[in-house]
């Protein structure tokens, strides 16, 4: 048994003629945002990708039916819903087998692009090692997915949440390259920097689109990393979202959050303490990362031709 993509029609089509599609997640729907800023931004998004000249394919579990591309509606449901489970690769099969709705996080959208012919992803942030990994040994399989998944993946760098040099070290094991769009130091979600350099810089979606075609020509499987940094008009005071980052972890840790639980308690956590603010950080650099992973999109061509 095989199981095939419910592809929309409009991605479809786009894809059967050779158009620029971009994916995109749904964990930041059902458990990145609060309800109504988590709809507005998913169609903002979506808008953003179509203005930059793309198809968006926001990805999604429903009835465990694999969906590449929702529909407002749809959108909406998973929104308001508080009974969508979060799908990483090990919740996959369980989630289809027993019909339920699941909101896909980088790891399975990876999966579900690559299935359905899709090779550029925006995202808000990669997952990574957290904090204290030695003693929990909690690691992203955002990680694993991209050292063996053909996705090229737009983010604005990995959560600051996250051991940001233990997850750079993590992806040059696996051989993932990682590169920084007009920066070569290695963003850090909120903030522009992070003190960490990136493999190498970008210096336009040209530029992106002639090493993912090049990697893959090789033979080299697995996705590449593209970093973005958030816009300097929305990057936070460094010193005000560690300190929020540091509270977060010592509430996380007194109350035994961990495992896939840990990230949406943790984002949570620092909206409230910084009023806000953090959010409106990352509603602003999901849309730059959309509008980027559009133009490298239509910059890398068909996928039929790589």
């Amino acid at each position: 048994m095989k199981f095939i993509p419910d592809i929309h029609p409009e991605v479809a089509e786009a894809l059967a003629l050779g158009l620029p599609v971009v994916a995109l997640e749904s964990t930041i729907i059902s458990h990145g945002m609060p309800y109504p800023q988590n709809v507005q931004t998913a169609l903002e998004v979506e808008e953003q990708v179509r203005e930059a000249g793309a198809i968006p394919a926001t990805i999604g579990i429903m009835g465990g039916k694999l969906k590449i591309g929702l529909t407002p509606e749809e959108i909406e449901e998973f929104g308001k819903s508080d009974d969508v489970v979060k799908v990483s690769r090990r919740d996959l099969a369980t989630v289809v087998a027993r019909k339920l709705n699941g909101a896909t996080t980088v790891a399975t959208t990876m999966i579900l692009a690559e299935m359905a012919g899709i090779r550029v992803f925006a995202t808000g942030g990669i997952g990574g090692v957290h904090r204290g990994a030695a003693e929990s040994f909690d690691i992203s399989a955002d990680l694993q997915e991209l050292g063996k998944t053909n996705v090229a993946v737009v983010c604005a760098g990995a959560k600051s949440i996250l051991d940001i040099g233990l997850t750079l070290e993590y992806l040059e094991t696996m051989g993932v390259p990682v590169l920084g769009y007009k920066t070569e130091d290695f963003p850090a979600f909120y903030t522009r920097t992070s003190g960490y350099r990136v493999d190498a810089k970008l210096e336009s979606p040209e530029d992106a689109a002639e090493i993912l075609r090049t990697k893959w020509a090789l033979g080299l499987t697995g996705g590449v990393v593209i970093a973005n940094p958030i816009p300097e008009a929305f990057a936070m005071d460094e010193d005000l979202i560690n300190d929020a980052i540091e509270t977060a972890l010592e509430e996380a840790a007194a109350n035994h959050i961990r495992g896939k639980e840990s990230t949406p308690f943790l984002l949570a956590k620092v909206k409230a303490l910084t009023e806000g603010q953090s959010l409106e950080s990352n509603i602003a650099l999901v849309l730059n990362n959309a509008k980027l992973a559009a133009e490298i999109a239509k910059a890398l061509g068909p996928v039929n031709e790589l």
